[in-house]
């Protein structure tokens, strides 16, 4: 059995950005994924991540690309100018090439390049196969653990405290299903009345009292969505920590220039 007669999955990864990012602009690109780490673009670092890994096939890539890019993907997909927009562009030019029986869609950001191929291996490897819908998610300690001072956005749990992952796993089957929900669950994200009715009051305030269980957040998520979603709790920070801003993008030149980045 060769190398690709395993690999069950294929990957969308999101490289779009608002044009009028100035964190792009100072850098002088067009989208943040462009911003060069040490020389090279961040979104070079996680195609090869994906590619290392051994478990994905093809590649559609959102936004726009230079030629080290173009070498590493199989689709360019033209950025739609929203998450959710990319997301879907993404799945739609796979399908159109054809998905196999079974095939699962990873889902990552370009803003990761911190990612390994072991790390994408372990978390593919790792991941439910009967949930539409696998989202990784980081221990603060993991984060702090990884990169000192580093500052994520943590949701405190009855289990520990977390930083959602920049990348996640989907049952293409089933996008049709959740995606019409996860956009209303999405624009309902700043209204905190709107979202208190999507979520449900009694729900929302263990989440804000920190009383919240993983278990109880899958269910609730898995109910407002239609379709069975879990979460996997992973250890790799890398997963979790995007490059944002400048503090950030040093951060990751520190640690990718100094050889620490594992394989």
């Amino acid at each position: 059995m060769t190398a690709f007669e395993t690999v069950r999955y294929s990957a969308v990864v999101l490289g779009g950005g608002d044009p009028g990012d100035e964190f792009a602009a100072a850098h002088g690109v067009p989208v943040k994924p462009l911003i060069p780490v040490n020389g090279e673009p961040m979104a070079l670092y996680v195609l090869r991540a994906l590619h290392g890994s051994g478990r994905v096939a093809r590649i559609a890539y959102v936004g726009p690309t230079t030629p080290e890019i173009e070498a590493l993907i199989d689709l360019r997909v033209t950025d739609n100018g929203s998450l959710l927009g990319n997301l879907e562009a993404g799945v739609e030019a796979l399908e159109a090439g054809g998905i196999r029986r079974g095939e699962r869609v990873l889902v990552v950001t370009a803003d990761i390049p911190m990612l390994t191929a072991g790390e994408v291996r372990d978390v593919l490897d790792s991941a439910s196969t009967d949930a539409a819908l696998v989202y990784p998610v980081v221990r603060r300690e993991v984060c702090e653990a990884a990169y000192p001072g580093v500052r994520r956005t943590y949701a405190r749990l009855r289990d520990g405290s977390f930083t959602g992952g920049n990348l996640f796993i989907l049952d293409p089957a089933l996008i049709g299903q959740f995606l019409p929900r996860l956009r209303e669950v999405l624009a309902a994200r700043k209204a905190p009345l709107k979202l208190a009715r999507l979520i449900g009051p009694g729900i929302l305030l263990k989440l804000l009292m920190g009383r919240l269980t993983v278990e109880a957040l899958e269910a609730k998520v898995s109910d407002i969505l239609g379709v069975q979603a879990r979460a996997l709790i992973t250890p790799h920070a890398a997963v979790g920590t995007d490059v944002d801003q400048g503090e950030d993008l040093a951060l990751a030149e520190a640690y990718l220039g100094c050889g620490k980045a594992p394989v």
